[in-house]
């Protein structure tokens, strides 16, 4: 059984296809459909089936799954030996919702860059908490980011970074100077939302919807700076971390105030249990926990 037709067979199911497999591995699709004949000839039954142009995992194919993601773990294991060193090599993968991304890991990211620049250091967006634990369990991502409700897998090691309060932001003519003011606005105003699925998203809404209280419309948006930059310009109001938005309110750009009621929303680090960790892994993880106080005391709390 060849590494390559595992590879293949486990490109198929993370992407839907044949042909979305084939782009991603760099392949002709001939040669992904090669593979994967190969590998049902050598099991000799069939693991996908083809029902129009969905593909999906046969019985067979569900129980060589395990032992596939096992075995390429194995590999990549094996590969990553010498970033065992004083000098990590290798490939960290790492994912991360926006606003993370945007405020608070590009200060350990440059800090990491500046002393392992041998490490392949990838970053990847993070739009849904649950894709991004499945893709942790798959061995896609090697540490994943998150803001969350206290998380409680048996499988995973989570820790807490910091705590994050969220701020309901208004433009910075808004006369209002309390929660309450601000939220007696929500009726009359239009409301800026992150996605769908978005754990302070679905709070707020919970929150809103316990008050009986709509806006008078609703715009969903895909970036956090794209919110900001509206509610500056007068769209509407909205609600985000406070660290993605201490900046502008402080500067008077924003009218801000942070949610009175505690959400418990948090900060987390998150790893498979079971991952091996190379040099690379360690290091990342000694500088987090490191700036931790940093990130989660100084840099965007309100006192």
């Amino acid at each position: 059984m060849e590494l390559r037709h595992l590879i293949t067979f486990k490109a198929i199911y993370d992407y839907g296809g044949f042909t979305k497999a084939a782009e991603h591995l760099g392949y002709a699709q001939s040669t992904v459909t090669s593979h994967i004949q190969s590998l049902e000839s050598e099991i000799g039954v069939p693991v996908f089936d083809r029902l129009g142009k969905s593909v999906i995992l046969t019985q067979t194919g569900e129980q060589l799954m395990p032992y596939a993601i096992e075995m390429l773990k194995l590999y990549t294991n094996a590969k990553n030996i010498a970033a065992s060193s004083e000098h990590p090599t290798g490939t960290l993968t790492i994912a991360a919702p926006e606003s993370l991304t945007s405020y608070c890991l590009p200060a350990i990211v440059k800090e990491f860059v500046q002393s392992y620049p041998k490490v392949d250091l990838i970053l990847r967006p993070s739009h849904s908490n649950s894709e991004a634990l499945r893709q942790l369990r798959s061995g896609d991502l090697d540490m994943v980011y998150m803001l969350d409700r206290m998380l409680e897998e048996q499988d995973l090691h989570i820790e807490n970074i910091s705590h994050e309060p969220l701020a309901l932001i208004a433009p910075p003519t808004f006369r209002a100077c309390s929660w309450s003011q601000l939220v007696e606005a929500i009726p009359s105003s239009t409301f800026l939302f992150t996605q769908s699925g978005c754990v302070y998203r679905d709070l707020f809404e919970s929150y809103l919807q316990e008050l009986r209280i709509s806006p008078k419309a609703s715009l969903d948006f895909w970036s956090v700076e794209a919110m900001k930059q509206s509610v500056m310009c007068g769209l509407g109001l909205s609600i985000l971390p406070y660290f993605a938005v201490s900046s502008e309110i402080s500067e008077g750009k924003l009218t801000g105030v942070v949610w009175e009621q505690d959400v418990e929303l948090k900060t987390q680090l998150v790893f498979h249990k079971n991952k091996w960790q190379s040099a690379a892994f360690k290091r990342f993880l000694e500088l987090v926990r490191k700036r931790a106080s940093q990130w989660g005391n100084q840099e965007h709390k309100q006192d």
